[in-house]
């Protein structure tokens, strides 16, 4: 089941919410942390960066649940800027690492691109390490490449930097 998450329902949801982002960065994922990434800093993303947003409107938060617990979650980010008000970006779809390969990940992006195209928004932009499996996941559901970066982010396990790619999906 796929739900948007509403504010009231946030500290509910927290615990679910830190140990799919604190999973995800210790298997890997790029999303902007690196190690050490303990579970309060998890925490402390969602409650501090994350939960603003949904009071104050500014963006959607996604969750899939399974097994009674939230296994996924991805964000829309409608911008800001007066001249774009046909584009959102896409932001932290992440899939606890032992619920992955179940199409939790391509469900989240449908219900997303459905609120997104409810919304008026034509364009979605998202970043992803350009070695990360998600980026056929983005290319598979009509996502196209808009460009590279080099040496735009570090990797979460070493110290070296690798490239990040830009994509975006054209919704009307």
């Amino acid at each position: 089941m796929i739900t948007r998450l509403s504010e009231n329902y946030f500290d509910d949801a927290l615990e679910d919410l830190t140990d799919i982002l604190h999973g995800c960065v210790h298997t890997g994922a790029s999303i902007g942390f690196i190690l050490p990434f303990t579970r309060d800093d998890a925490r402390a993303h969602w409650r501090d960066q994350v939960r603003p947003g949904l009071h104050e409107g500014t963006l959607d938060l996604f969750v899939v649940y399974g097994e009674g617990r939230i296994q996924g979650t991805v964000q829309l980010i409608p911008a800001a800027m007066p001249n774009q008000p046909h584009r959102a970006d896409v932001a932290k779809l992440l899939i606890h690492p032992k619920a992955r390969r179940r199409g939790l990940g391509r469900a989240l992006m449908s219900a997303l691109e459905a609120r997104a195209l409810d919304l008026g928004k034509t364009l979605l932009v998202l970043d992803t390490r350009s070695t990360d499996p998600s980026r056929i996941l983005y290319q598979s559901i009509g996502f196209k490449i808009a460009g590279e970066i080099p040496n735009f982010c570090r990797n979460p396990f070493e110290d070296r930097l690798e490239p990040t790619t830009y994509m975006f999906r054209d919704l009307s």
